[in-house]
């Protein structure tokens, strides 16, 4: 049975299609409730509801998860078209805004946030009242384009092309150990080393350390810098971590630096909405705070 929205259009609502696609998208319910934030059973029940409301099957149970029939595939089509359509007219709508009030969303990294834009954030707060953050931590990058978030301070060799901002400036990285622990130079010692784990997604520093042979060394593998600076804090070893966020700790020693590591921080944007006031307003008091942290 084919799925035709003209004709359903009476019965099928916002909410409908974004279920459709996210069970599309993830290919099982566990995927689609956290996607939409909702629970597994609330998925279940809003779709066998909405199955039989229109008289269609939209998917086929299997032992894999979820797979769309042909009027499934329709269906996810068009709510992948519609959802294009708003998010499009979200960005037009929020880039009209001329006051700075209003809910911004910003994504960044546990570690950035931690260690530099945390106490940043809190005064924007203070400075303008009425603006709201949504901040959301996170080492994957979210997409700004389908405003999964408004703006990202994010580590990059470059940005996206279909993304505005600024540079502002430069992470340096080095190797790291707890200060009582290294009493002969550090390629001396037999000390292990704490790298990234794979979901991390640190590919660079992964490669840096399987060239320099550190990797068959690696004792302990963690998927946040945050976690890894606490590993070595603990006495796990040497590892590679920002200069912001290790350099001023005294139970630290920064050993050497590894300049091949060191990347732009960058400031990003939609070009839609670095209009609206809100925006403007974070994007200028962050830029202004990280020339003290990022010079």
């Amino acid at each position: 049975m084919s799925f035709d929205i003209t004709k359903m259009n009476n019965s099928l609502e916002w909410d409908d299609l974004r279920l459709v696609l996210a069970v599309g998208r993830t290919g099982t319910l566990t995927g689609a409730a956290k996607a939409l934030g909702v629970s597994h059973p609330t998925v279940f029940r809003k779709l066998r509801e909405l199955e039989r409301r229109i008289s269609v099957e939209l998917f086929e149970r299997t032992r894999q998860g979820y797979a769309p029939s042909a009027a499934g595939e329709e269906a996810i089509a068009v709510a992948g078209r519609i959802e294009t359509e708003v998010h499009a007219l979200e960005r037009q709508v929020i880039g009209r805004d001329l006051q700075p009030s209003g809910t911004v969303s910003l994504t960044t990294t546990d570690a950035l946030y931690h260690a530099c834009f945390a106490p940043v954030l809190a005064r924007f707060c203070v400075a303008f009242p009425e603006i709201d953050l949504d901040i959301v931590l996170s080492n994957s990058v979210l997409d700004l384009t389908e405003r999964e978030a408004d703006i990202a301070i994010r580590p990059a060799t470059a940005p996206p092309d279909h993304l505005v901002g600024r540079r502002l400036g430069v992470i340096r990285q080095s190797i790291y150990v707890r200060r009582d622990l290294l009493d002969v130079p550090w390629r001396e010692s037999s000390l292990g080393w704490v790298g990234p784990d794979r979901r991390m997604g640190y590919a660079a520093l992964e490669s840096w350390m399987k060239e320099e042979s550190h990797a068959e060394n690696c004792r302990m593998r963690v998927n946040s810098t945050p976690g890894m600076l606490a590993a070595v804090k603990g006495g796990a070893g040497l590892a590679v971590l920002p200069d912001y966020a290790a350099a001023d700790d005294p139970h630290l020693k920064r050993v050497e630096a590894v300049p091949r590591l060191d990347v732009d921080l960058w400031l990003l944007t939609h070009p839609t909405l670095r209009r609206a006031a809100r925006i403007r307003a974070l994007m200028d008091f962050v830029a202004s705070a990280a020339k003290e942290r990022f010079p």
